[in-house]
């Protein structure tokens, strides 16, 4: 059975126990979606295992036959290998006798899964090999004669595979990842998956306490991006006065923010921004000495991809940004630091010297972990009441500039289909 397989939504909307989505409203989100369980759930079966790609890991993480990595797609533990011959497979990381989550190394090297309670073994294609006891003792007990191991595999899950950045997905009649993609954002994306073999150089994690949309918003929000971050504004890595773009695919449900690095000068419009500090100086200047190395003239592009990821590219600092919830209050976010094979020394060390911007403590991005939870504690105890986005209009088209709430309209005008709300 596809775990994706909807509920009823009339039954899902009578459970709910407070007002209704107002049909036609976009830019009034209600507080009640960041903390009802039954909410949690369905995002669960409608979301993330239901028809989308859900990002997983590197190809360069699990480069040979026999190397596996464990993940989730939503709050499904989930193992990514290559089986003998080099080919990936995906399978539920959740034993078919009595649901034991048997695979408890974040990544390694196998020739088989087994199960630590009662030893059922699995192959690298998640198909059950072996069953203890199976004949039975002495002549007594074992399996049903009619017992088929054919039908006790591991749940699979389709896996695509595209310019080494590896999606997976429960629904397995789901459209090519390109499609998925669509054509802008598949710019953006092999803009810095260009076919290049990459080079992992680090992880970072870290537990938020705030609802995963939470995290989605913030990427695809602009408007505080030029007000909360001291570190952006101060150094024009990112600021409203800048050349910028904010796009999305045509359901909304991915994006883009786009924008070119300014200087450190405050003008007339930056009377607004409290956080510029134009005295502020770097004691080591090399933190923000990018160089040009993509096709254009961006320098930061943040890519929201549906459901759970968020590729970012800040100056010469790439990373993936993998969320996965852990029920309505909490999730995790994985980061995965990375550049290219080809890369020499001294680029490998300015990546590395610029993650401290964009990091789970980092200069810029711990703002928006102290800010989610701030947020989490605050629209908790007022599930009645709704945020209001209505910065840039009401819209859910593209925009010019950065002043502008519409990518976040976009992302609840599908989030709305996807959930029957």
């Amino acid at each position: 059975m596809n775990p994706g397989t909807p509920s009823s939504s009339s039954s899902f909307q009578a459970s709910l126990p407070h007002a209704p989505w107002a049909a036609a409203e976009l830019s009034r989100i209600p507080y009640w979606l960041y903390t009802d369980q039954a909410v949690f759930a369905r995002e669960m079966e409608r979301i993330f295992c239901g028809r989308s790609w859900a990002y997983v890991g590197l190809a360069v993480e699990i480069p040979q036959a026999g190397d596996y990595l464990t993940t989730t797609v939503g709050n499904r533990p989930i193992i990514v290998c290559r089986n003998r011959d080099g080919e990936l497979r995906a399978f539920a990381n959740h034993c078919a006798h009595r649901g034991v989550k048997f695979c408890r190394q974040r990544s390694g090297k196998a020739t088989r899964f087994t199960c630590p309670y009662h030893q059922w073994t699995y192959d690298l294609n998640g198909d059950l090999k072996g069953v203890p006891f199976r004949a039975g003792v002495k002549g007594q007990g074992g399996m049903p004669e009619d017992f088929d191991l054919s039908q006790h595999g591991l749940t699979p899950l389709k896996v695509a595979e595209h310019h080494g950045v590896l999606f997976a997905s429960f629904d397995l009649s789901i459209e090519p990842f390109l499609d998925y993609l669509g054509d802008t954002n598949r710019y953006y994306f092999e803009r810095v998956f260009d076919g290049r073999e990459l080079r992992v150089i680090g992880y970072s994690r870290q537990l938020i306490p705030g609802n995963w949309k939470l995290m989605f918003e913030n990427i695809k929000d602009p408007y505080h991006a030029s007000l909360l971050h001291v570190f952006l504004v101060t150094f024009g890595l990112f600021r409203a006065d800048q050349e910028s773009q904010v796009k999305m695919d045509d359901t909304g449900r991915h994006g883009l923010l786009i924008s070119r690095r300014g200087t450190q000068q405050a003008t007339e419009h930056t009377k607004d921004i409290a956080n510029l500090r134009a005295d502020f100086t770097l004691r080591d200047a090399r933190l923000l000495d990018p160089v040009k190395e993509f096709k254009d003239s961006a320098t930061v592009v943040m890519q929201t991809i549906w459901p759970n990821l968020i590729v970012q590219q800040q100056s010469n600092t790439i990373a993936m940004r993998q969320i996965q919830p852990r029920g309505p209050d909490a999730f995790e976010l994985s980061w995965t630091f990375f550049g290219y094979e080809d890369d020499d020394e001294a680029m490998r060390t300015r990546r590395l010297r610029q993650a401290n911007l964009m990091s789970a403590s980092g200069l810029v991005s711990g703002d928006d972990s102290e800010v989610i939870k701030l947020a989490q504690d605050g629209l908790k105890p007022y599930p009645e009441r709704e945020a209001v986005l209505e910065m840039g209009g009401r819209g859910t088209h593209d925009e010019e500039h950065m002043v502008t709430e519409t990518a976040i309209r976009a992302f609840y005008k599908y989030y709305r289909e996807v959930m029957e709300l």
